[in-house]
């Protein structure tokens, strides 16, 4: 009884976990997890502030690089 038992249970985890498996491959295929507002609404909310702190980072890691590349030579 209870190796019976323990099949059944094997076989519907079985088929529920497959079952789950083939919902997220068509949630996937289907485009569910696409998210194109998040980019727009991104650069329409960010705040000069920030904007500022990127460009200052970008510049730093420019400015870095060029540095390495003097001293490589």
């Amino acid at each position: 009884m209870i190796d019976d038992t323990l099949f059944f249970m094997l076989i519907v985890g079985l088929i529920i976990s497959a079952g789950m498996l083939m919902l997220f491959i068509w949630a996937a295929k289907s485009g569910q997890f696409d998210d194109s507002s998040k980019v727009t609404n991104g650069l329409l909310f960010d705040s000069v502030e920030d904007l500022n702190d990127a460009i200052k980072k970008e510049t730093s890691i420019k400015e870095a690089k060029k540095e390495i590349k003097k001293e490589e030579k």
